[in-house]
C-alpha cells in the first residue's frame, strides 16, 4: 500500500469506460457482495468521474439479467457533480439505473431524498466514498447505514488512511486518528447491528477499505 497509493495506483482502471478509482481487489470484492445479496438499491456517496457507479448499475444489470430485482437501481451523491462527468454518465448505457444528487452527503434535504428512495425497497446496499475526515463519515454512517437491510452492507471506503504514514494525507484534511477507521470505530460503539466482515479483509489482503466491510446482522 505505501508503495501503491504515491503512485495513485487506483487511478490506473476504468470500468466501462469511465474512472473508476479503486483497487482491483476492492472492485471485486464489491462485486460479490453485490451478487450475494442482491440489492435492489445502492446508495453510494461521491461520484467523481462516475466509474464506481457505472460499476454497481451494471451488476445490477447483470443480477437482474440472472432473475435478480428487475427495478434495481443506484443513488448516487456527491457535492459537486462537474458537469462533463456529468454527461458522461447520463450517455453512458447504465444511466438507466442512475439517479444523481447534487449536494453534501450529510445535508439534512439530502439525506430526506435518499430515504425516500429507499422507501419501500427490500434489500439497500450502502457504499460510502466521499469525503473521508472522521466527522463527515459518522455523519454518512449515522445518515444511511440504518438504510441497509439485514444481510447486507454498509462498505465504508479509504478506511486504511489509518494505516498510513501522515504525510500521504500532508495536502488533505484526513490524517490518521481523523478518517473513515476511526468514524467506523466510533460508530460500532454507538450499535451492535453491524459487524465487520473479517473473513472478506483476510481474502482479499490488500484493500483501501480493510475494517470497512460491515455486514448487517440484525
Amino acid at each position: 500500500m505505501e508503495a501503491s497509493i504515491p503512485a495513485k495506483y487506483s487511478y490506473n482502471f476504468r470500468w466501462m469506460g469511465r474512472p473508476i478509482i479503486q483497487y482491483p481487489q476492492d472492485i471485486v470484492a464489491t462485486q460479490e457482495l453485490i451478487y450475494s445479496v442482491q440489492p435492489d438499491l445502492i446508495i453510494e456517496t461521491g461520484i467523481a468521474h462516475g466509474g464506481s457507479i457505472i460499476f454497481s448499475a451494471s451488476m445490477l444489470e447483470l443480477n437482474a439479467a440472472c432473475g435478480g430485482p428487475a427495478d434495481a437501481k443506484v443513488v448516487a451523491v456527491d457535492i459537486e457533480i462537474r458537469e462533463h462527468n456529468r454527461k458522461a454518465i447520463e450517455a453512458h448505457p447504465m444511466a438507466r439505473r442512475i439517479r444523481m444528487i447534487e449536494g453534501s452527503s450529510i445535508a439534512p434535504e439530502v439525506v430526506g431524498q435518499v430515504r425516500i428512495e429507499a422507501e419501500g425497497r427490500r434489500r439497500v446496499m450502502v457504499l460510502l466514498d466521499s469525503n473521508h475526515t472522521h466527522e463527515h463519515v459518522l455523519a454518512e454512517l449515522r445518515a444511511f447505514a440504518p438504510l441497509v437491510t439485514k444481510d447486507s452492507y454498509c462498505v465504508v471506503f479509504d478506511t486504511v488512511v489509518e494505516d498510513l504514514p501522515a504525510e500521504f494525507s500532508s495536502d488533505r484534511p484526513w490524517a490518521p486518528g481523523d478518517n473513515p477507521r476511526t468514524a467506523v470505530n466510533e460508530y460500532l460503539k454507538e450499535t451492535d447491528a453491524f459487524e465487520v466482515d473479517r473473513g472478506l479483509d483476510d481474502k482479499i489482503l490488500i484493500s483501501v477499505a480493510g475494517g470497512g466491510y460491515l455486514r448487517r446482522i440484525r
